[in-house]
Formats: C-alpha cells, structure tokens, sequence
C-alpha cells in the first residue's frame, strides 16, 4: 500500500495560528471543517490567501485542510497564506524563486503593542488639563 503523501506548514500573524496540510488531490479547501468561501466572505482576502497557490500555478492541484485559531479574519487570512507558502516550499524548493520576490516568505512581524502603566494604551496618555 502507497503511503499518502502530505504536506505541512505553520503560518502565524498577529494573533493567529494556522496548521496547513496539502495533500495531492482537487483544489478542495476547507478551514475549520467548513468551505473556503463560507469562511471568508471577502473576495479581496480570498484573492490574497490564494496568492502563493496562483503564483507558482498550483491552483486545483492540492486538497488544502486549515486548522487556524486566534485573531480576527483578517490575521487568519495572512497565517493561512503564510501556511500555504511554507507547505508549497515543502513540495518543491525552487518555489522560492517565485515567492520571494512576491513577499509571500516573509512573517509580518507587526502584532499589538502591549498598554503601559500610566497610559491609556499603548501609547496614549490621558487628557492633559491645565487646570
């Protein structure tokens, strides 16, 4: 009996976490148990989650299995195309030479700034009065 070949990869922003699995089949996507669209209403994040799949021309190539948790849509969105990029470099290396340019490698790095003491937020000092 063949082995069924998988493909995982970890993609994280700002709060949350997605677990990709790819797995050779019909471009079937699912994100928590349900369907892509249905999880993403928004057809712009949907366009840049797909992005590394079009990019190295993979689309409907690979059944894509999410599991993601933490943050808003937006946050999920990015860990998922981040998820999808690593996955991708799994199957083949010089995948690289396409996704580097495109920016689709690199983690964003930019999550909340934690409040400081005697702050509003992060940075927002309460109301100066002068009398």
């Amino acid at each position: 009996m063949a082995e069924k070949v998988i493909y995982r990869g970890t993609g994280r922003r700002k709060r949350s976490v997605a677990r990709v699995i790819l797995t050779p089949g019909s471009g079937h996507f699912t994100v928590n148990g349900r369907k892509f669209e249905e999880y993403i209403p928004s057809a712009a994040t949907r366009l840049d989650v797909s992005q590394p799949l079009t990019k190295t021309s993979n689309e409907g190539t690979f059944d894509i299995t999410v599991n993601v948790f933490g943050g808003g849509i937006t946050g999920q969105a990015g860990a998922i195309r981040l998820g999808i990029t690593r996955a991708l470099l799994v199957v083949n290396e010089d995948y690289r030479k396409v996704l580097k340019p495109a920016g689709l490698i690199t983690r964003d790095p930019r999550v909340k700034e934690r409040k400081k003491y005697g702050l509003k937020a992060a940075r927002r000092a309460p109301q100066f009065s002068k009398r």
